[in-house]
């Protein structure tokens, strides 16, 4: 089978196509033709690591995310997952088998179902399936961490509340944006151009504020003089402050990201304190297993709903690489391509 793997930490340039023997599953695994495989910031970090040339042994085959067809089960696998279209999530976490290959193994609590949304649409469902993992998996958990709940998503679950998504274009923001429409939420998003605008507006989002032209706090003010009950937040270091002065009583704020590097977070005491406010950090690999469960039973039913999609239509334009372009993908993403980057083996 033709791969991609890199032997040390580095650039793009460390990826390399090579041949492999088609993995056999063992106990608990099933192998998958992979369809697409979706590229994600944590990919190009973890290829980066913490320094180039740092040996990487076995070699790692990068990919998290992804969508296929399942070819075979290993022991303690039901036989009647062979032939199912699956989207894969984690496959990589703490394994060397990701999803940028023809073929790849995957553990059988790393895969879901992926229905068949629209017969004869070809590979828009595998689109769609390989753009799932952790992207809406984190955006599940940041709708879902407030004290009183909910702990599901649904149609009716976040009536009555306002979500704040910061980075609505981003890929995370507009998981969020879908699942909180699903859900029935008000939702606010920021973003930085007009034409993310679009993109926030055409997920789903009810208002959108384009920071860069706009005083933020005016405006949300505006639109929920209460207070936000959640903020989906991209870039705590930068608007911890601003977020904390917006949120309503018992409202959360639930941050995924650290493209600062590591920098520390300033939060509000006595904004935060007097509200009764939570700030809640959410890494995709570490959450409580029940949440995670809860996360891909949901998406599921909202992929049955037809609530969810990709494209430009649906605010996340797709963009198709080759196995043979691994490198150009990872790259794309590092340098913050709009929308949802994809590999075809």
């Amino acid at each position: 089978m033709r791969t991609v793997v890199y032997r040390e930490t580095g650039g793009p340039d460390v990826l390399q196509r090579v041949d492999e023997e088609v993995p056999e599953p063992g106990p608990g695994e099933v192998r998958v033709r992979v369809v697409r495989s979706g590229v994600n910031p944590t990919d190009w970090k973890s290829r980066a690591g913490r320094g180039a040339g740092k040996p990487v042994d076995p070699p790692q085959i990068p990919g998290q995310d992804g969508s296929g067809v399942v070819e075979a089960v290993g022991p303690g696998v039901p036989a009647a997952w062979v032939g199912l279209d699956v989207w894969l999530f984690e496959a990589a976490w703490k394994r060397r088998w990701g999803t940028t290959s023809e073929q790849t193994l995957v553990r059988q609590s790393h895969l879901a179902t992926l229905p068949a949304l629209n017969p004869g649409a070809g590979s828009a469902g595998h689109d769609l399936g390989a753009a799932l993992g952790i992207p809406f998996i984190t955006a599940h958990r940041c709708l879902t961490v407030s004290e009183e709940g909910p702990l599901r998503l649904g149609p009716g679950a976040l009536q009555g509340r306002t979500v704040l998504v910061t980075g609505g274009a981003g890929a995370v923001g507009n998981a969020a944006i879908q699942l909180a429409r699903w859900s029935d939420a008000t939702i606010i998003t920021t973003v930085s151009s007009p034409a993310k605008g679009q993109l926030a507006a055409a997920a789903g989002a009810d208002h959108v504020i384009d920071y860069r032209q706009t005083d933020v706090l005016t405006e949300v003010r505006k639109i929920a003089p209460g207070g936000v009950d959640v903020v989906v937040e991209v870039n705590p270091q930068a608007n911890a402050a601003a977020v904390a002065k917006l949120l309503a009583p018992h409202g959360t704020v639930a941050t995924y990201a650290d493209d600062g590097g590591g920098g520390d977070v300033a939060i509000p005491v006595r904004a935060s304190m007097v509200p009764n406010v939570r700030w809640q950090f959410v890494l995709v690999y570490t959450e409580p297993a029940a949440a995670k469960a809860r996360a891909v039973d949901d998406i599921g039913a909202a992929l049955l709903d037809g609530a969810l999609g990709v494209g430009e239509r649906h605010g996340l334009p797709l963009h198709h690489f080759g196995l043979d372009q691994a490198a150009q993908a990872h790259a794309a993403v590092e340098q913050g391509a709009v929308g949802k980057v994809l590999i075809t083996p």
